[in-house]
């Protein structure tokens, strides 16, 4: 063998290296997808117990990823870019409903958002099939975000081990790396108190060692509060949230974490306004105030802003019994004229 074969082996033997002056510049805690919510093509977990709305909150991001409207009404978007998202213990008419729902909040047309549903019947992280079928769709869509709701429905290797769940999410960074995407996997937290909320997610403290970005849902009573922790970057204080409106337009709202139900945090371009003159549009008599808030099953002080805003517009008119679209105006009418 020769000597310049040798040395061409050698080389291709080894790992790829830069001198440290060749690094990126750029730190990770200055690089976001969701500012202040989740780094860019960060790993981590949107953990809580359950019933604690971790996967309308997982959705609410990837809404915004693909639409590049805030996330929560707050957290702005800077790297726009398809989502991809599997949900494996809701039916495809539920995802679909929620983020309609989330859509209508938000103006946005579902038919134009870059969102992506996995509609396989299962998705196991720890079968090469199935490894081999995400990393192709990761390929082919290019997303900036998957969502994988819950861990525990994605494999049936033991949490608590430390050997099974590390070789599981050496799988995830790998594929956060080639494809260069966030991943947000939700999965479930213990009651016990930690010093940390991410020691308590179930499972091995691999799991929180893992995570360079991670939201956590914890209830209280009847109180919810949003925590953030990274890994490159300082976290905000706790944000009080909670799950808001009917079945059609249900989403998340930030909240000061001591507000009462009336001190509910404003959205930005909220439908309320649009639900009022439908509402009122189709009634056969007035709707008294109590009527509106009962059918909208909004807080009684965004309910009042709207109604006073659409009557100062000249949208809405008070009548015996409640409010009314106002008439139309024409300029050859006595009420016109009277203006």
């Amino acid at each position: 063998m020769s000597a310049s074969r040798s040395a061409n082996d050698a080389a291709s033997a080894m790992l790829p290296t830069l001198r440290v002056a060749q690094l990126d510049q750029t730190s990770l805690a200055e690089r976001w997808l969701v500012r202040s919510l989740w780094s860019e093509q960060a790993v981590g977990f949107i953990g809580g117990a359950p019933k604690s709305c971790k996967s309308w909150l997982g959705l609410d991001m990837a809404v915004s990823v693909a639409s590049g409207t805030a996330c929560l009404g707050r957290f702005e978007i800077e790297r726009k870019g398809p989502a991809l998202v599997y949900l494996a213990e809701d039916s495809l008419a539920q995802v679909r409903r929620r983020i309609e729902g989330i859509c209508r909040h938000r103006q946005l047309a579902i038919d134009e958002l870059d969102l992506h549903v996995i509609t396989a019947s299962s998705l196991r992280l720890d079968l090469d099939e199935d490894q081999r079928r995400l990393a192709a769709t990761l390929a082919e869509l290019g997303p900036a975000l998957l969502l994988l709701d819950p861990l525990v429905r994605m494999h049936r290797l033991d949490e608590n081990s430390s050997a099974d769940i590390s070789h599981l999410l050496g799988l995830l960074r790998q594929m956060q790396r080639e494809h260069r995407v966030a991943i947000a996997v939700v999965h479930h937290m213990s009651k016990r108190a930690r010093a940390q909320l991410g020691q308590a997610l179930r499972g091995s403290t691999d799991l929180h060692a893992w995570s360079d970005s991670s939201a956590y849902l914890v209830r209280t009573g009847d109180r919810l509060t949003l925590s953030l922790e990274h890994r490159s970057a300082a976290a905000l204080d706790p944000l009080g949230i909670a799950l808001v409106g009917d079945d059609s337009h249900a989403h998340l709202e930030l909240r000061s974490p001591d507000a009462d139900e009336h001190d509910l945090a404003p959205v930005p371009a909220s439908p309320l306004a649009d639900q009022i003159r439908s509402l009122l549009a189709v009634a056969l008599q007035p709707l008294s105030r109590a009527a509106l808030r009962a059918t909208l099953r909004v807080n009684n002080q965004r309910l009042g802003d709207a109604l006073l805003n659409l009557e100062r517009d000249r949208v809405i008119e008070r009548a015996a019994g409640g409010w009314e679209l106002a008439a139309p105006r024409h300029a050859s009418s006595p009420r016109q004229l009277a203006l």
